[in-house]
């Protein structure tokens, strides 16, 4: 079993080839190649984890498509003072699909 963690959009996934995940929002249309930093990568029994040997390491990933996460209702209220504030918030996000592990 070949897979790796990667970081991509400031969290650290587990992918392997064929997976679909979903990152915070990359500089990418869908359709192009992007280039994961790895973490970690096993192949079998082999494990590697040193840096340099990691530079070597290439996770490719093909952007599928753009879109939005679910809503957050943000709600602030302060008691006695007639204080209350609601703000909504929809993250931006990018879906992924692993191609390749090299």
């Amino acid at each position: 079993m070949v897979y790796a963690i990667v970081r991509a959009g400031g969290h650290q996934e587990k992918v392997s080839v064929g997976d679909i995940i979903t990152v915070n929002r990359m500089k990418a249309a869908a359709g192009d190649t992007v280039e994961l930093a790895a973490v970690l990568h096993v192949d079998g029994d082999t494990v590697i984890h040193d840096a340099d040997k990691l530079a070597q390491v290439k996770v490719s990933a093909e952007v599928v498509d753009e879109l939005r996460g679910p809503k957050i209702v943000i709600q602030k209220y302060k008691n006695k003072t007639g204080y209350k504030k609601r703000q909504g918030h929809r993250q931006d996000l990018t879906r992924l699909k692993i191609t390749d592990i090299k």
